[in-house]
């Protein structure tokens, strides 16, 4: 006969998967609190993409690239955002 596995040993394997990638998830939360960072999802026009590399902050081949996008904000925040 083969082994069967019942509903709730897949609902606890599952439970316990999501456990542990809430607790990563907060730990990266901490962590980052801690370096002074905050993690953010924003919305950018075109425009603001080409804006990026009219300054040369970003090359025109990379507009798709979110890698590049992010570190050519960076950027764009070191430059005007001088404290």
């Amino acid at each position: 006969m083969g082994m069967s596995v019942t509903n709730s040993e897949i609902t606890g394997q599952m439970t316990e998967s999501t456990n542990r990638s809430a607790a990563a998830r907060m730990r990266r939360h901490r962590q980052r609190r801690r370096a002074g960072l905050r993690c953010l999802t924003i919305q950018l026009r075109e425009t603001e993409i080409e804006a990026l590399i009219y300054r040369g902050l970003l090359k025109p081949e990379m507009r798709n690239s979110k890698n590049a996008i992010l570190n050519a904000l960076h950027a764009f925040f070191d430059i005007t955002l001088v404290i």
